[in-house]
Parts: C-alpha cells; sequence; structure tokens
C-alpha cells in the first residue's frame, strides 16, 4: 500500500444499519460479537460513542466504534489516564480477512486518537480470538495483565499508549 491513509472512516449512519446487520451475522464476526443486540436508530443516536464505517479502495469493508473509557463506570480498562479511548471493531466481508486490513486500520485509527490527544487506546478482545490479538499486537497494542472475567465476558487488556511505536 503507497496511499499514507489507505482507509477512510466515516461516520455510521441508519442508512448503513442493513450493512451492519448483515455484517453481524456472518459467522466470522458472530462468533465473537454474539451476544452483541443487531444495531438500530437508537444505537446510531448514543452519545457514549461515535460509530465509524471503514472504507478501502472506495468501498465499506469494516466497522469501528470509540469512546471515552471513564465514560463507563463498570469498563475494564478505566486503569489507564483520563482521555483515554477504547475501541471495538470487526472486518464484514469474509473475503477481506487475512489481508492485513486489521492491524493497518486499526493503528490508522488509533494512531488517530492518539494525534488527537488520547494519552493511551485500549480494546479488551476474547482471549481466545488469536486472530484479534494478533492483529492488536502488529497495530502497536501490548497486553498488559492477563486475561480476565468481566461484565461482558472473559477479555485481555490491551493498550497502545501515545508515544510508544
Amino acid at each position: 500500500m503507497t496511499d499514507a491513509t489507505p482507509y477512510q472512516f466515516r461516520p455510521a449512519t441508519c442508512d448503513d444499519l442493513p450493512m451492519l446487520r448483515h455484517w453481524l451475522a456472518a459467522p466470522h464476526v458472530a462468533r465473537w460479537w454474539e451476544n452483541a443486540d443487531p444495531f438500530d436508530a437508537e444505537d446510531m443516536a448514543d452519545p457514549h460513542f461515535r460509530a465509524w464505517i471503514v472504507h478501502h479502495a472506495g468501498a465499506p469493508f469494516a466497522y469501528v466504534q470509540d469512546y471515552a473509557i471513564h465514560g463507563w463506570p463498570d469498563h475494564p480498562l478505566t486503569f489507564l489516564p483520563e482521555g483515554s479511548y477504547g475501541i471495538d471493531l470487526f472486518i464484514g466481508p469474509e473475503e477481506m480477512l487475512g489481508q492485513g486490513h486489521g492491524p493497518a486500520f486499526v493503528a490508522q485509527f488509533s494512531g488517530g486518537l492518539i494525534a488527537q490527544g488520547a494519552p493511551a487506546v485500549g480494546v479488551d478482545p476474547d482471549p481466545a480470538n488469536a486472530g484479534a490479538i494478533a492483529a492488536f499486537g502488529r497495530a502497536g497494542f501490548q497486553p498488559v495483565g492477563k486475561a480476565q472475567d468481566g461484565p461482558q465476558g472473559r477479555y485481555l487488556p490491551m493498550v497502545r499508549l501515545a508515544g510508544a511505536g
């Protein structure tokens, strides 16, 4: 990829709901988002997080959401400094998997949050999701501590700090 910013992020809208529901139903997504309710208009209006559709080569292929970690009192990453963000994401079309897009767009997106002043960006993948953990590692995230149980299930805390690789 020669383009310095190969991924574009646009706010998700209610017009994206059919596509998001389709992606959530895909086995490779549903396996890790199985407890998630289908997206609806209320989700799109929730002020606690920002929802984005990720585009590559002009086509949508992934979803990412970001949120202020300290806006969720029971979030497992509240040990991070004030102003830190959490992100959740998935790649929709199965044919986009295994091509390096995940680590690349996560690095670009989390780097953007850090450039805007976030001291850290955290993720909490399921410890059984080896592919996601490896992708986050390639995007600059490091595990902090061991796998734990939390309100949303088992997770491995991973963090990308401002000023770190």
